[in-house]
C-alpha cells in the first residue's frame, strides 16, 4: 500500500509549516508565572480601532448572513482611502492569503522569486507551494536594501521579486526612490511586491508609498494588513492595491466568502479611526526612541526601525528568548541569518520597562 508521503503532491516535504512563537498559556505553564509580557508578536499594543469594535457589536446579530463574497463595501473603502478606483482593490484572509493567491496566480514549477534576506517567511512558503526556486539577496550589512543587487539576481525565469518596508524582522526602509529604480531596471515580465504591513508606523517623507502613477504599472502590487497599526490581527484582515488587470486573474483563484463577516465591516471601521490611527503612530515614535536610548544604556546594541518592533543585537538570539522567558518576557528570535539578534514588538510603557530590565537582568548570561 502506498504510504500518505508517496500520495501527496511533489514538493510537498519540501515545506516547512509556519512555527508561531510559544504563547503566553504555555510559559505560565512551564514557568509557574503569573504575569507575562508579550513582544513577540508585533500585535499593537493599544489594542483594536474602538470604531471597529463597535462596528462589530453591531454586526453580532447577523452573523446567521454570509459574507460579501467580494468585499465589496470593504473595497470601496480602501479605495476611497487610498483615492483610487475601487477594481485596484482586493481583500483577503491576512496578507498571508494575498501572498499565497499572488503566487497561484502567477508562479509555475522551474519560475525563480527573488526575496530579500531576511525577511518576512511567506515569501518563500508562496513560491515553494508552486515549486518555484527562491533567490535569497541579502541586505547590507547595517540592514538597508541593496536594490542593485535585488536587480542582479533577475533572470529569464524571474516572476515576482518581494520588498518588505519596513522591512520584518529589521525594520529598515525601501526609500522612493530606491522602488523607483528597482523597477525601471525590471524586465516587463517580473512584478514586484511591495509589502507594506508597517508602512503606515513611519513618517520619512522618503519611504516608498503607493502613488497613483505606481499603481498604473501593472507589474506593481502593494500589500497591506489590518493585523498592526489597526489592531485586528485576531480578525485575519488583510488588503492589495494594484492594476485591475491584476485582480482580473486573482480573483479567478480567490476563494468566495474569503474575507469574514465581521472582518469586513471592523476593518472599513478601521479606516475612519484617525484618532487610532494617530495614537498608534504616536505610541511607535515613544517607544522607538524609549528602546534606543535604554539599550544603549544596558550596553546592547539596536537598530534604529521605522515599524511597531525593534531588533536588538544580544549575541545569542535563542538563549535570551529561553532566559528571558524563564522572568516571564516574550520576545522573539530565529530569523534565519540573524542568530544574535532578538525582535522585540512595542508593547505599554510598563511592559517595554520590564523587558528593558530583564534584558539587562540576563545579558551576562548571554
Amino acid at each position: 500500500m502506498l504510504s500518505i508521503a508517496e500520495r501527496v503532491r511533489r514538493g510537498l516535504d519540501q515545506i516547512q509549516p509556519y512555527v508561531p512563537g510559544i504563547t503566553d498559556d504555555e510559559i505560565r505553564k512551564m514557568y509557574g508565572l503569573r504575569r507575562i509580557v508579550k513582544l513577540n508578536s508585533n500585535e499593537n499594543a493599544l489594542g483594536p480601532s474602538p470604531k471597529a469594535l463597535e462596528a462589530i457589536r453591531a454586526e453580532l446579530e447577523t452573523l446567521h448572513l454570509y459574507p460579501d463574497g467580494g468585499s465589496g463595501r470593504l473595497r470601496e473603502a480602501v479605495a476611497a482611502f487610498h483615492q483610487v478606483s475601487a477594481d485596484h482593490v482586493i481583500a483577503g484572509n491576512g496578507s498571508d492569503n494575498l501572498i499565497k493567491l499572488l503566487s497561484e496566480t502567477f508562479l509555475q514549477p522551474g519560475d525563480e522569486v527573488v526575496v530579500p534576506f531576511p525577511s518576512f517567511s511567506q515569501y518563500n512558503f508562496g513560491a515553494q507551494v508552486m515549486q518555484a526556486d527562491i533567490v535569497s539577496v541579502p541586505l547590507r550589512p547595517d540592514f538597508t536594501y541593496d536594490v542593485e543587487a535585488l536587480a542582479g539576481a533577475v533572470t529569464a525565469r524571474t516572476k515576482l521579486v518581494y520588498a518588505c518596508s519596513p522591512n520584518n524582522p529589521t525594520g529598515t526602509i525601501l526609500k522612493a526612490d530606491e522602488a523607483k529604480w528597482l523597477l525601471d531596471h525590471l524586465p516587463e515580465h517580473v512584478m514586484l511586491l511591495l509589502d507594506l504591513a508597517y508602512n503606515d508606523y513611519t513618517e520619512r517623507p522618503d519611504r516608498v508609498r503607493e502613488t497613483a502613477d505606481l499603481l498604473q504599472d501593472p507589474r506593481v502590487v502593494c500589500l497591506h494588513t489590518f493585523s498592526k497599526l489597526y489592531g485586528l490581527a485576531g480578525l485575519r484582515i488583510g488588503y492589495a492595491l494594484a492594476h485591475p488587470d491584476v485582480w482580473n486573474y486573482v480573483h479567478r483563484l480567490r476563494e468566495p466568502f474569503n474575507v469574514n463577516r465581521l472582518a469586513q465591516r471592523a476593518a472599513a471601521a478601521a479606516l475612519q479611526d484617525e484618532a487610532h490611527r494617530q495614537a498608534s503612530v504616536k505610541h511607535a515614535a515613544a517607544c522607538r526612541a524609549f528602546y534606543l536610548e535604554r539599550t544603549a544604556e544596558i550596553g546592547l546594541e539596536a537598530i534604529a526601525p521605522e515599524g511597531n518592533f525593534i531588533l536588538v543585537k544580544t549575541g545569542d538570539g535563542r538563549k535570551t528568548v529561553q532566559e528571558l522567558m524563564k522572568l516571564g518576557v516574550m520576545v522573539r528570535a530565529g530569523f534565519a541569518g540573524l542568530d544574535e539578534y532578538v525582535r522585540i514588538t512595542y508593547g505599554l510603557e510598563e511592559d517595554n520597562e520590564a523587558c528593558i530590565e530583564a534584558l539587562a537582568q540576563v545579558k551576562g548570561a548571554l
